[in-house]
């Protein structure tokens, strides 16, 4: 029986990773188990000691012995003093509505003391497990991982640790100030975070640190604040002044490409009440003076409705292009004034799904809230993303697609839109500007996307 291809032969650093993973979960566990419990004196105290000690094997000093029983008496009053530290808190969380990733954040804690006086304590919000899952530690590539010497990609250490820092979700910051709180005492804190990726947050474990009277060591008890997710949306980044496709066709008054939001326009006149009016429009004064129901007639408003169509098919390894293009449909959903046209949004994570916001329908802030929470597909489904588009193309004034990475796919899929008489323009996040050049198709770098976005033309 022949050989697989060297392309699917499994690599030294595969077959290592079962057991790797076992090792760096297990690892990262106990770690994070101590530096929630060993304080920066305490490290210090173990460091002193372990010089000392490797001190007193060389040679027999009664100073080095003295120093070293009395690091070691400090560290064992410290251990011995730990369980007896303990409180008995109500505690009720005030979220903000949001979080932006990358932005700070502040947490207020309200706190009553349902036991004995409590002083030098701390809260701390911890964040999700950032492990990975055994099968993405195992087939995952850390950027740049071919650039690494050979025992470094056979132990895939900085692989490990590039996707923990990928899925942690922020960095945990103790409470500003620390609880003093005498029995039945009400106190409120604030404690700030900033979260580094989307997503929606559980906060699901809170904890308060005791410190020992010495301050080597401390209690980490998980106390209960009650289980609440936090909404972190994405980056937002500023755009330029730009004109959507579609824009300059739209006509005030009623357009093909519109459509009516209801009677939300200028007042005409006043007329006699028939049935089927909606009780909002009543006259109230004018019912009153002629004694019969007159309703206001108002001129109908309609609105531009654009579709923003976002790419969930990032190719194995373009991950990161796939969370700046969210970041970018993001940044346009913040730009776009949506009191005066409707946003769709158009994408496929599992399902087709189909979003809209404005004019009544529903706030910018909700295809935020998407955005914070789409995942990638599974499997590339650029037809089925063409016929969602299509069955909305009679309703839209024009479209943008906001594309992670560029391929041939994604060529066709936007000449067989625009050949379907869609007004299309697309926002490429690519790794390396590529030489290729398509009309209304502009493309940002990877990491640049601040400075790129804010080159866009006027007109898209």
């Amino acid at each position: 029986m022949s050989s697989p291809p060297p392309a699917t032969r499994p690599t030294a650093s595969n077959r290592l990773r079962p057991w790797l993973y076992s090792f760096y979960s297990h690892g990262t566990a106990m770690n994070h188990f101590l530096r929630r419990r060993i304080r920066p004196a305490g490290m210090g105290l173990l460091l002193v000691g372990v010089v000392l000690a490797c001190l007193a094997g060389g040679q027999a000093s009664d100073a080095v012995f003295r120093l070293l029983s009395f690091a070691f008496t400090l560290g064992c009053l410290a251990l011995f003093w730990l369980p007896f530290r303990g409180a008995r808190l109500e505690i009720r969380r005030d979220l903000p509505q949001h979080a932006t990733a990358g932005v700070p954040v502040r947490l207020r804690y309200h706190i009553t003391n349902r036991g004995r006086g409590l002083r030098n304590a701390w809260l701390l919000e911890s964040p999700p497990d950032p492990r990975p899952a055994r099968q993405q530690f195992i087939h995952a590539h850390e950027p740049g991982e071919e650039k690494r010497n050979l025992f470094d990609r056979a132990f895939a250490y900085y692989c490990w640790n590039w996707l923990c820092e990928r899925r942690l979700a922020f960095d945990p910051l103790p409470s500003e100030e620390s609880l003093a709180l005498r029995r039945g005492e009400q106190q409120t804190i604030v404690a700030e975070l900033t979260p580094r990726r989307r997503g929606l947050v559980p906060l699901d474990d809170l904890r308060l640190l005791l410190p020992d009277p010495l301050g080597f060591y401390q209690r980490s008890v998980k106390v209960d604040g009650g289980d609440a997710t936090l909404a972190i949306l994405p980056r937002r980044h500023r755009l330029p002044n730009v004109e959507l496709p579609g824009t300059a066709r739209f006509q005030p008054g009623g357009d093909a490409t519109s459509r009516n939001t209801g009677p939300s326009g200028e007042f005409v006149a006043l007329r006699d009440y028939q049935p089927g009016d909606p009780p909002r429009l009543i006259h109230w004064k004018s019912w009153a003076r002629t004694g019969k129901p007159i309703i206001k007639e108002l001129e109908d408003s309609f609105y531009p409705r654009h579709g923003l169509i976002l790419d969930t098919f990032p190719e194995a390894g373009d991950e990161e292009l796939f969370e700046e293009a969210v970041s970018v449909a993001a940044s346009f959903v913040s730009a776009i004034d949506t009191r005066e046209c409707l946003i769709e949004l158009m994408f496929i994570s599992g399902r087709e799904q189909v979003v809209t916001a404005g004019r009544g329908t529903g706030r910018a802030e909700g295809l935020l809230e998407v955005l914070a929470g789409v995942e990638p597909s599974p499997k590339p489904e650029f037809d089925s993303l063409k016929r969602l588009v299509m069955r909305h193309s009679e309703d839209l004034a024009g479209c943008l697609a906001v594309l992670s990475g560029w391929s041939d796919e994604r060529a066709r899929l936007l000449q067989r839109l625009a050949a379907a008489g869609i007004e299309i323009a697309a926002i490429v996040v690519c790794d390396e500007m590529p030489a290729v050049i398509r009309p209304r198709t502009h493309f940002v770098r990877s990491g640049h996307l601040a400075e790129d976005l804010m080159k866009l033309p006027d007109k898209l």
